[in-house]
C-alpha cells in the first residue's frame, strides 16, 4: 500500500501534497536502506573503518522514521515542527550519503544506501516548499 492510498480516507484530510507523500515514502525506504547498510557494515571484519558509516546510518534511519511519522499525521497542524523535522532529515540524509559514498567503491550496500539517501534528501527539499 502506498502512502496516498493509506491516508486517502482520512476524515480531516483536505489533500496532502504529492511532494509530501513522496517525502514520506522516501523516508520509510531510506530508514530501511540505512538500517540494512549499518547491519552489513557490522558484518565486516574491520568495523572500526566503518564506525562513522554505521553511526550516520543509524542516525539517518532514526530521523527518517521520525520524519515520516510526523508527516503522516494529518489531524491538527504543527507546521513548524514538521518543517524542522524535514530540514533535519535532509541534513541527516546528506551526511549519511556523503559517508556512504566514501565506502561505495568497496561495498555495494553503501552505494545503494547513498543513492537512497540522496533521493530522500531531494524529496525532503521538495516537501519543504509545501508545508505551511
Amino acid at each position: 500500500m502506498h502512502t496516498d492510498e493509506a491516508i486517502a480516507d482520512h476524515p480531516e484530510l483536505e489533500g496532502i501534497s504529492e511532494p509530501l507523500i513522496a517525502c514520506i515514502e522516501d523516508c520509510y525506504a531510506t530508514a530501511r536502506a540505512c538500517t540494512s547498510c549499518a547491519d552489513a557494515c557490522l558484518a565486516q571484519e574491520n568495523t572500526d573503518a566503518l564506525r562513522q558509516c554505521i553511526r550516520l546510518d543509524l542516525d539517518c534511519a532514526n530521523v527518517c522514521v521520525m520524519t515520516s511519522t510526523l508527516a503522516s499525521t494529518q489531524t491538527g497542524s504543527n507546521p513548524e515542527v514538521l518543517r524542522g523535522a524535514i530540514t533535519l532529515c535532509a541534513l541527516a540524509c546528506r551526511l549519511c550519503a556523503e559517508e556512504c559514498e566514501r565506502h561505495a567503491p568497496e561495498h555495494v550496500y553503501c552505494r545503494t544506501c547513498a543513492e537512497q539517501c540522496r533521493s530522500c534528501e531531494q524529496a525532503c527539499v521538495g516537501a519543504l516548499q509545501t508545508v505551511h
